[in-house]
């Protein structure tokens, strides 16, 4: 009997974790395919942005991983369509035939119809992605320590996070956190604890999908690191030089993205019913309705039957998991010939670490907070890190930056390797902030004076009025006093 051959699209949690359990399984042969030659634990992206981790701490080899599975094939490339009826997928490098098909893409960043914003403020859903934030946090920190102008110094130390979820919390808290206690020492012209740290939520507060308390507590927990939260604020523009917040203008260098999240473009282009989001809604087995052969899974999922609340699972990745695991064990019992068994996802509960040794957790009807919730919080994510040497070194480098407060990877890299253009491109988002502050400041500037000299027109005429009113009264006073003059010689 031929075996059964299983294309995987995506090397995430869920088609990492399908491939795995298809690993070394009789009945199946296994084709991963991924444009990143890397897995990438993402609950852990924003320390590579903040400093905390190198990017290898976090990211290991999909090669590496599935090394001892004879069965799976990994393959480097970008799938861009599928072929429902002959049962193929056609990426940059040609077709792969399946009989089974798994698209696990993932998700990627929500402009809201603004993609004009991205290149002002970057998201947080890759490495480039994270070591680009680091590299504008760390030199907006270094250009407000060469400045002499204490506005424009102001403007370098101000950074705004859009979106008051799990990740613009961390972030905020992040940012705070290494103002506060890391880079204090290292300057000599500036105070980076003056860091003005705003967080921008649309909503009437920050974490909505934890209990209301919990989020209180975060709350504080981020104004005490020093971080000015907007809730119910909607942003309605961001520009080089800024953000626009309703009618407020905030001046920034720095603009973070972490409002929101749409899935692959893929999805768009398989032709079969999508939610408002734009996730592909799926049966009880996660399989595509009509396409029993095809599944679709994690944050490119719709999937809401027998869920805990009744409403469709989040993007998590204990969620993605779950799923994974799940459709390999399908696979694998169809191939036996057994029937598939729907899916029942096992909630696992949320959590977010807002600073140092202050997190919220909430699993079911328990809810807790502070230094308990950051060591479980710790737990987990160690745990979850695929390979045993990122958890180790995770570990370790966590346990060194709690100890000596201090945060070692902290480099401003350029993404260009050619030498005559590696600088110039480094410094080009600041010289763009700096030409648009400026021309900004000009703008109000010329505006200012423009009415101070209209009012200083209207405040010359007013007195040159006042002097020919004041001349023609002397010319009158001299001409009655001239009258009485001729009228005393008269009776003399």
């Amino acid at each position: 009997m031929a075996e059964a051959r299983v294309v995987i699209v995506g090397g995430g949690f869920a088609g990492l974790n399908a491939a795995k359990h298809l690993g070394n399984k009789e009945g199946v042969h296994v084709t991963l395919i991924d444009r990143r030659n890397h897995h990438l634990f993402q609950p852990l992206l924003y320390q590579v942005a903040l400093a905390a981790l190198s990017p290898a701490d976090i990211a290991t080899p999909i090669r590496s991983v599935l090394s001892d599975y004879e069965n799976v094939d990994v393959l480097l490339g970008n799938v861009r369509t599928v072929d429902f009826q002959h049962k193929k997928v056609t990426a940059g490098f040609g077709a792969v035939p399946y009989d089974y098909l798994i698209l696990a893409c993932g998700a990627n960043h929500s402009y809201f119809g603004r993609d004009d914003w991205e290149e002002y403020a970057p998201g947080l859903k890759s490495l480039e992605e994270a070591t680009e934030i680091r590299r504008r946090v760390l030199m907006a920190y270094e250009m407000a320590e060469r400045t002499h102008d204490r506005e424009l110094q102001k403007e370098y130390l101000t950074f705004v996070i859009v979106g008051g979820g799990p990740t613009g919390v961390e972030m905020a808290g992040a940012i705070g956190e290494m103002s506060r206690y890391t880079l204090g020492r290292d300057f000599r012209n500036l105070d980076p604890r003056n860091t003005r740290i705003i967080l921008v939520e649309g909503a009437s507060r920050i974490l909505n999908a934890f209990d209301s308390e919990l989020s209180m507590k975060a709350a504080r927990g981020l104004e005490k690191l020093g971080v000015t939260i907007w809730t119910n604020s909607r942003v309605t523009d961001i520009t080089p030089y800024g953000v626009k917040i309703g009618e407020e203008t905030v001046r920034a260098c720095t603009v973070l993205w972490a409002a929101g999240v749409r899935p692959a473009e893929l999805s768009h282009r398989l032709g079969v019913p999508l939610d408002s989001a734009g996730r592909v809604s799926v049966e009880g087995d996660l399989s595509i309705p009509g396409h029993p052969d095809v599944f679709v899974l994690g944050d490119q999922a719709h999937f809401e039957h027998n869920t805990p609340d009744g409403n469709a699972l989040p993007g998590l990745a204990p969620v993605a998991i779950q799923m994974g695991r799940h459709v390999a064990r399908n696979i694998l019992r169809e191939v036996r010939g057994q029937s598939r068994e729907p899916f029942q996802y096992r909630d696992k509960g949320i959590m977010a670490t807002i600073g140092r040794a202050d997190a919220i957790v909430q699993v079911g009807k328990i809810r807790f907070g502070g230094m308990f919730a950051w060591l479980t919080w710790l737990f987990v994510h160690i745990m979850y890190l695929v390979g045993f040497k990122n958890r180790m070194l995770v570990m370790i480098q966590w346990f060194w930056s709690y100890v000596t407060l201090s945060r070692g990877a902290r480099l401003v890299t350029s993404r260009n390797w050619k030498s005559e253009k590696r600088f110039e491109l480094a410094y080009r988002y600041i010289n763009t902030f700096e030409a648009a502050s400026k021309a900004a400041r000009e703008k109000n500037a010329g505006k200012n004076g423009t009415k101070q000299t209209t009012r200083a027109k209207k405040t010359a005429k007013v007195m040159r009025k006042s002097a020919v009113r004041k001349k023609g009264l002397r010319k009158t006073a001299a001409r009655a006093k001239a009258v009485r003059k001729k009228a005393l010689r008269k009776k003399k």
